[in-house]
């Protein structure tokens, strides 16, 4: 594994504001000190019970959904031994009273884990952005940012990726990233696609104790791994598609998130065409798949402007640049298909 590559406060990086250019690299970068400037974070440096009177004052609103798992999965949040449920329980609980027993658990040797993840900052700690925020214009996108917050004990999450482009800013606690690009899943042993955690395919192998025996390419995906240890204040971008496993390393910890994509609204996921390519395209003899593959190439994947060239603007249909109206047809043509 190697360092993930490292900004610092410059003239190139200003406190809370994306540098221009970043995003467009596609590479993952930790930017130290990035949200030094935040009150949560002064209060997160200060003592834990200090993170957690200053929540407190950003209100609280919805409960929040927790994954509750015993001691014995070592914060591990995972599927059970054969794969048919998880290792946790989940419950909803209002945030002021999960903070409260993560602080009557500081301390234990082996205590039980808690972990909310991924709940909208707007709806919990409603006052927390007026005084704790970014500026992601530079970042396509970026100004349409969904912010979430994590926070929970010592807790580790499989790796996974995320479809949009992710900036995690730690605001209390430590927590370690370790990355792996794209064109490692092969390696990573992902598990069921439609039978997940919390969204998102997990990979199987435990990073803390991997079986090499079991999962021998897993070795290859480590030769790829790059790997940071953030403290409060210290952010980092996680590009669309990288595979990232997070560790929450301290009793408390508070991490908050920005997610944008940098396409439009009208596009559907990806994950859609995965599914239908699945149930269309997977079971087919090898030599369909190969011409199916090529029409991918020359539709999508190597698409430009040559590819519809020789049609009239006017009879290109779907093959022209993609429109929300182009986008509802193409909805419901397919819902119409699908309900044959």
């Amino acid at each position: 594994m190697t360092p993930i590559r490292e900004l610092h406060l410059s003239a190139q990086c200003q406190p809370g504001v994306l540098p221009r250019g970043l995003v467009e690299a596609a590479e993952p970068v930790v930017l130290r000190g990035f949200t030094a400037h935040w009150p949560a974070v002064a209060a997160g440096r200060s003592s834990d019970q200090a993170a957690v009177d200053y929540l407190g004052r950003c209100g609280a609103g919805a409960p929040v959904a927790v994954m509750a798992g015993a001691p014995e999965i070592d914060g591990r949040i995972f599927y059970n031994d054969d794969l048919t449920g998880v290792n946790f329980q989940r419950q909803d609980a209002p945030l002021p009273a999960v903070m409260a027993a993560l602080l009557a658990l500081k301390g234990e040797p082996r205590p039980p884990c808690y972990y909310v993840g991924s709940t909208t900052v707007e709806d919990v700690l409603p006052g927390f952005r007026r005084h704790n925020d970014l500026d992601l214009s530079a970042a396509p996108g970026g100004s349409d940012a969904l912010v979430s917050v994590w926070l929970g004990n010592r807790t580790r999450i499989a790796p996974h990726y995320d479809l949009p482009d992710n900036l995690a800013c730690v605001t209390a606690g430590r927590r370690r990233f370790t990355l792996f690009p794209p064109e490692q899943l092969p390696n990573l042993y992902i598990g069921p696609i439609d039978f997940t955690l919390a969204g998102q395919p997990v990979s199987l192998v435990d990073l803390n104790q991997p079986d090499f025996e079991r999962h021998p390419r897993f070795a290859e995906a480590l030769a790829h791994a790059q790997v940071a240890e953030l403290h409060p204040g210290d952010a980092i971008y996680i590009p669309s598609m990288w595979w990232h496993q997070v560790e929450a390393l301290d009793d408390f910890n508070v991490l908050v998130n920005y997610w944008w994509r940098q396409s439009p609204a009208h596009m559907d996921s990806p994950v859609a065409a995965l599914m239908l390519a699945l149930m269309t395209l997977r079971d087919l003899p090898a030599p369909q798949r190969r011409a199916w593959q090529g029409v991918f190439d020359h539709y999508v994947f190597q698409a430009d402007e040559r590819t519809a060239a020789h049609i009239p603007p006017h009879a290109r249909h779907v093959l022209a640049p993609l429109t929300p109206d182009g986008a509802q047809h193409l909805r419901a043509h397919l819902l119409n298909r699908l309900h044959r």
